[in-house]
């Protein structure tokens, strides 16, 4: 008598929540749409002239990036999406409302445009790029142009004290915000090439401390060489917010491939005598450190109250709730108050409530990532996830602590929010990005075939099946 092992039952369809993401964006252009409103009703005590030519510019954006990940990535993450343009509208509501402030230095209307260049980068990268893997191919290649782009900018002039602007002409940009991803590409190509190595070879520096041993210099030399590179070439431009930032990806990323948490603490010493350093050296680094220590320091001085401590009096005018859309004085802050501290006008505006609600944005947009990158498989798909989601989690820390007080300020833009060109394209790259390793990480997996001893999974990788079939 013979015994038949029964199939499987099937699993579960995957849904793919499109209808979800569809709502979701609904909700998030009429949030905008409803932001920019009250902007007019605020300062002007009547509607906008263009608010209906403004919320049909965001939702066609909306729904046209909708369509193209239903057609080309229908299995992806639903919530990234309407994260990405909320934020976007939210950042377009707050430079209209400080325009008004400002009338012969409009940024709103370059800033729409940057973000159409966003969202029609994001459309590409998603109908585009067939696999994240492919990107895996372009390692070396990703950090050849990653230092160029960091390198160009020494020889243009400084601006606001820092040489990371290419300007000619009337057009700037800012070639450090397409180098972290290109830094983040290349990082995760090595470190998923060469993660045993890293984590269980080497020299034992102490016997007392085992965890504490360093891999060899042919496995860590190029990656700890490309990285000072780069961090040298940013402290050369007096860019300490990118500088801090790759530093910051670098560990993370590190700590994740290897799992071994002495990489944390190595990277917290380094960052520490690296923060010593050129705050004690460079002029324009030490000048913000001192303001960040003193941020009072020119009022007792009879100079009037410098842009952080503007900064400061926006949050403390807010108080809970806020003053309402358009009812502010951040703009006193000066000319930084549209781009480094314009998170300072939505604490004083929309209050407390208001920015632990952005704050929320950010951490479920980040959250979400690295939920993604949990659920792949492969390691170069892991690792980048986790990057993509480290860049923005740790910009919005650097520029949210430097507005607060909490660090030195680093002139960053907060993602999608602050104006700046260069960062709102690279942020919906990275969102793209995030989607397309989101669809892989959710699309239902071929089933094997049956009795096959060996085969290609899911991934495309080649495992060998060590289960045997029952029979008699």
């Amino acid at each position: 008598m013979t015994a038949t092992t029964a199939d499987p039952p099937p699993a579960p369809p995957v849904p793919r929540r499109r209808g979800v993401e569809l709502a979701l964006l609904v909700g998030a252009v009429l949030i905008a749409v409803l932001g920019y409103l009250a902007v007019g009703l605020g300062k002007h005590h009547a509607l906008p002239p263009d608010a209906a030519v403004y919320g049909a510019g965001l939702g066609a954006l909306a729904l046209l990036a909708h369509l193209v990940v239903r057609l080309r990535a229908p299995y992806a993450d639903p919530l990234l999406l309407p994260i990405a343009v909320l934020l976007n509208g939210l950042g377009l509501v707050l430079i209209y409302r400080l325009d008004l402030e400002t009338p012969g230095d409009s940024a709103a209307p370059t800033q729409l445009v940057w973000s159409t260049l966003g969202a029609a980068l994001f459309i590409a990268v998603v109908a585009f790029l067939p696999d994240h893997r492919v990107l895996q191919r372009y390692a070396y290649l990703s950090v050849a142009t990653a230092l160029v782009l960091l390198i160009v900018p020494i020889f243009f002039p400084a601006v606001n004290g820092a040489k990371i602007w290419i300007r000619f002409g009337g057009f700037s940009f800012q070639p450090g915000e397409f180098a972290k991803v290109l830094l983040a590409v290349f990082f995760a190509a090595y470190l998923a090439t060469n993660r045993n190595a890293l984590a269980y070879t080497g020299r034992r520096l102490w016997r007392r401390l085992p965890w504490l041993q360093l891999p060899t210099g042919r496995v860590l030399g190029p990656l700890v060489a490309i990285w000072l590179l780069s961090v040298v070439v940013l402290v050369l431009e007096r860019d300490l917010g990118t500088s801090l930032l790759f530093f910051g990806l670098f560990v993370i990323m590190l700590y994740v491939a290897t799992g071994r948490t002495g990489w944390i603490a190595v990277g917290l010493a380094l960052a520490a005598v690296g923060a010593f350093a050129v705050g004690s050296l460079e002029p324009h680094v030490h000048s913000r450190v001192q303001d960040w220590l003193d941020p009072y320091a020119s009022i007792n001085a009879g100079r009037g109250p410098g842009q952080l401590a503007q900064s400061l009096f926006a949050f403390a005018a807010g108080g809970l709730t806020g003053t309402g859309l358009g009812l502010g004085h951040s703009i006193l802050i000066g000319f930084a108050a549209k781009s480094d501290f314009i998170l300072a006008t939505a604490g004083e505006e929309l209050g407390l409530v208001g920015l632990t609600a952005i704050f929320l944005l950010y951490a479920l947009l980040v959250a979400r990532g690295l939920r993604t990158g949990l659920s792949l498989r492969d390691p170069f798909g892991r690792l980048l996830a986790v990057g993509l989601s480290a860049i923005l989690g740790l910009q919005v820390f650097v520029i949210a602590g430097g507005v607060m007080g909490l660090i030195p300020l680093t002139g960053m833009a907060m993602p999608f929010l602050a104006q700046g060109g260069s960062s709102v394209v690279t942020n919906w790259a990275i969102v793209a990005l995030l989607m397309r390793l989101s669809d892989s990480a959710r699309r239902p997996r071929p089933e094997p075939s049956r009795g096959a001893g060996a085969g290609l999974d899911g991934d495309g990788d080649d495992r060998h099946d060590n289960r045997t079939e029952a029979g008699s």
